[in-house]
């Protein structure tokens, strides 16, 4: 990781001093929201269709699927 030059050291330092930087952070931290889980537990259909369209969005292209061979796998 690339040190921090003394400008940017003084912009974070300025802005983790603002208050409505504080005030927004908040709110962002209290309104997220994580649409993969429901209940409080991970809905795998919300999960594969999430990652199927990420997939589709960043077009990523598939491998072809190749069995393993290894018959001793550990660990």
């Amino acid at each position: 990781m690339a040190l921090l030059s003394k400008k940017e050291r003084e912009e974070l330092l300025r802005l983790a001093k603002s208050s409505s930087m504080r005030k927004d952070m908040k709110y962002l931290r209290d309104n997220r929201h994580n649409p993969v889980i429901v209940n409080g537990k991970v809905d795998l259909n919300r999960l594969i269709t999430f990652l199927t369209e990420f997939n589709e969005f960043i077009n990523h292209e598939p491998k072809p699927f190749k069995p393993m061979i290894d018959r001793v796998m550990k660990l």
